[in-house]
């Protein structure tokens, strides 16, 4: 995550709260740029997640926040560790494309194949059909220089949290109320599911965090606090047990802190086993790192709608 920056934050708020597409859009119907001179344009594409119109998912496009076009690369930011300095800026790189008339071609290194028809909707906006699955994905342009990785951070810090096998309690402070909470060491976010999934232990200094015993499940909430874009709630709810409330804060990214309302009492947890999805080969040691097995992805948080968008194709 980039040093925060707020110069501007205000015009990309705008911009992804006002990026609804209706039947009224008025598309570009002869853009004045090749497909690949589009696509170059601007150095990251923002997927509006909450525009799709379609019910099917491309899986590539459903994990990542932006997507990058460079000289037949594609780049990626999935992850939120380390976004805006990962990759100069434009994540890993997911695999390679062609694009040629209005068709974008893309040669993903794990999902393989794919292909979608490309439109402009206007000066930095287009739509990926995909005629595969009748669903077509949203992208708004940007440059580096003038893109909020940290507006993009902080809106998304629910995917943050589950980009960690385990977060383990490195630091309790001396003043607050003693809690039930004392006694919990280590916190896990489940992706995948309901995408709203925590499990809690309260092993001490597990070597191997994958042999912790997780003791108690339950779901979880991350909510905004008003006037404070840097500050977010944190609820617990236990199955069996009383929920527990927090105040969220990132102090960078592998550790967070607590506030536990109730008791007074801070916590830090630092994250062990960082997953990164859809990761590229390591060139410095020549070994392919694995896929993560999670299941991770953006939900669209609209209504899913049917897609109008015409096939045109012969598949």
């Amino acid at each position: 995550m980039k040093t925060i920056k707020l110069l501007f934050g205000f015009a990309f708020v705008a911009t992804l709260f006002t990026s609804c597409y209706v039947e009224e859009t008025h598309y570009i119907d002869e853009p004045p740029v090749s497909l690949n001179q589009l696509l170059s344009s601007y150095d990251l594409w923002y997927v509006d997640i909450n525009a799709t119109q379609g019910y099917g998912e491309t899986p590539f496009l459903q994990i990542a926040f932006t997507v990058s076009f460079n000289n037949g690369r594609m780049y990626a930011n999935n992850n939120l560790v380390g976004i805006g300095s990962q990759g100069n800026g434009y994540g890993v790189e997911i695999g390679s494309y062609d694009a040629y008339d209005r068709v974008l071609d893309v040669y993903h290194i794990i999902d393989g194949y794919d292909s979608f028809d490309v439109y402009q909707v206007d000066y930095n906006t287009i739509e990926l059909y995909n005629p595969f699955n009748d669903t077509s994905y949203f992208l708004n342009g940007y440059q580096r220089a003038n893109f909020d990785y940290d507006y993009v951070f902080y809106d998304n810090i629910h995917y943050f949290l589950q980009e960690y096998t385990a977060w383990e309690k490195t630091y309790t402070s001396n003043y607050g109320v003693l809690n039930d909470f004392d006694n919990e060491n280590y916190l896990q976010f489940l992706s995948g599911g309901n995408d709203d999934t925590f499990r809690s232990s309260q092993d001490v200094n597990a070597y191997n965090i994958n042999n912790i015993y997780w003791d108690f499940i339950g779901s979880y909430g991350v909510g905004n606090v008003s006037g404070n874009m840097y500050l977010k709630t944190l609820t617990l709810d236990y199955d069996f047990f009383d929920n527990e409330f927090f105040e969220l804060s990132v102090i960078n990214d592998s550790k967070i802190a607590l506030y536990h309302s109730s008791s007074g009492t801070v916590y830090e947890f630092t994250g062990r086993g960082y997953i990164q999805y859809y990761r590229n080969v390591n060139v410095e040691d020549g070994k392919g790192a694995k896929q993560s097995e999670e299941l991770k992805k953006r939900k669209q948080k609209t209504k899913k709608v049917e897609n109008t968008r015409e096939n045109t194709r012969s598949i």
